[in-house]
């Protein structure tokens, strides 16, 4: 069966930092690209962060960059993201996907977790 876990999401205060990871079962992530997402209450899910199936080519919303950081280790069969400098503004549920191409567009991936909650708070 295949399975993306998210893990890591939790309540931290503002200017915090936290790293999310995406581990896989039933399949290899080494042959997709992974998009990070997320959605707030009320609004449409957007896409945060995107990685190649290399690693070579990431790609972030213009929300997140300079703050989140995506990664991936094929081995351990997890993409990770590292999240400072956190915002009341980047509380949401936080999604991985996986699909042929990396891209910030949701209808791009194929297969999805069932996300991690962050919450951003004092």
């Amino acid at each position: 069966q295949l399975q993306l876990v998210e893990s890591g999401g939790g309540l931290v205060q503002p200017g915090g930092s936290l790293r999310l990871s995406c581990a896989a079962s039933g399949f290899t992530l080494d042959y997709y690209a992974i998009g990070w997402f997320r959605q707030a209450p009320g609004k449409e899910r957007e896409g945060v962060s995107c990685i190649s199936s290399s690693g070579g080519s990431t790609n972030y919303a213009a929300s997140v960059k300079g703050r989140f950081t995506i990664s991936r280790d094929n081995a351990k069969n997890t993409v990770y993201l590292q999240m400072n400098s956190l915002k009341p503004e980047d509380t949401a549920v936080y999604y991985c996907a996986a699909g042929p191409w990396a891209t910030l567009t949701p209808g791009d991936y194929d297969y999805w977790g069932k996300g991690t909650l962050v919450t951003v708070s004092s």
